[in-house]
């Protein structure tokens, strides 16, 4: 075992830099002190973080599942303003008693994730830290369309996903309590997979409202009621579950609902559409908005819980 402190900064950076995708838009990648990205349209940024042992346990993921996972969660918030994702900045922070090879198979799932959708990685930075800590900032392209945002539903329209929800839950609960019933769901939370390209196609179809969702549906549901000043009805038995939250929970015989309505993780897209003929073929219709009341509701309750919160309940 080489430790990166054994190795050094520019040595690792030169070990593991070959390994990163490439994108077409890239005019100028790592190595210099800034990056030069070719933009068709409006610019699109986000960023995101991941802590060791909040986000991610080195038990549970390998060092390809933490790069997967630090690539996908940024590609789906561009996805979730109708923009094309096309490049990532990475941040390492990490102890110098972290085996060198951990950076590169890092380095490798950054690549698997990003590959497939012409994402690259452009650069980033290094730094010593007690923990690991990743960050990442994606940026996109509008491509000349507007970008979608969660303000402009309006009451009488209709609130969908576009994928079954729960899995990440129901693999995140397998692995705290050391079992494995549903090798899907484990690999999804490890992994998510959501269906990049989705808020695209939502935003072509004409959606007013669109977020990926991260923290659960109700609490991204009631982000979204909150900047467009609507309430949001969801009706519990349309909420599409993921086949294996449904086998996780038979085997624990517990009620896999709250999984899919504020467990998270699954990067589905969330959209408000004007009518039901512009909803996509593959979107599951989960609930409507409404000016009767602010906030959300699930079959005409306020919930106790909405999801995660990184500082609260």
């Amino acid at each position: 075992m080489t430790t990166i402190g054994e190795m050094g900064e520019d040595a690792l950076i030169a070990a593991f830099a070959p390994r990163l995708p490439v994108t077409d838009s890239e005019i100028l990648g790592p190595g210099d002190d800034a990056a030069v990205v070719a933009v068709d349209g409006d610019l699109v940024v986000s960023s995101d973080i991941l802590v060791q042992d909040v986000h991610f346990r080195m038990d549970w993921s390998s060092p390809e599942d933490v790069g997967w996972r630090a690539a996908m969660q940024n590609l789906a918030d561009i996805d979730a303003m109708g923009a094309v994702p096309t490049a990532l900045q990475v941040t390492l922070a990490a102890p110098a008693s972290l085996d060198a090879d951990w950076v590169l198979r890092f380095a490798d799932g950054l690549r698997e994730a990003c590959e497939p959708h012409g994402v690259g990685v452009v650069g980033g930075d290094l730094s010593g830290a007690r923990d690991v800590i990743v960050s990442v900032t994606v940026l996109g392209e509008t491509h000349g369309t507007e970008p979608i945002t969660r303000a402009d539903a309006l009451p009488g329209q209709l609130v969908a996903v576009s994928a079954p929800l729960g899995a990440a839950a129901a693999g995140y609960v397998q692995l705290a309590e050391g079992r494995e019933i549903d090798a899907e769901s484990i690999g999804l939370f490890r992994r998510p997979r959501p269906r990049i390209g989705a808020g695209l196609e939502a935003a072509l179809h004409g959606a007013t409202a669109l977020m990926d969702i991260s923290d659960g549906l109700l609490r991204d549901a009631a982000r979204i009621a909150r900047a467009s000043e609507v309430g949001i009805e969801i009706l519990g038995a349309d909420v599409p579950l993921h086949e294996g939250a449904r086998l996780v929970a038979i085997e624990l015989q517990v009620d896999p609902r709250p999984w899919a309505l504020t467990g998270g993780e699954d990067h589905a897209m969330l959209a408000v559409f004007p009518r039901a003929s512009m909803v996509p073929g593959g979107w599951t219709v989960v609930g409507e908005t409404t000016d009767a009341f602010a906030g959300i509701r699930v079959d005409g309750e306020e919930p106790d819980r909405l999801g995660w919160d990184h500082f609260g309940a």
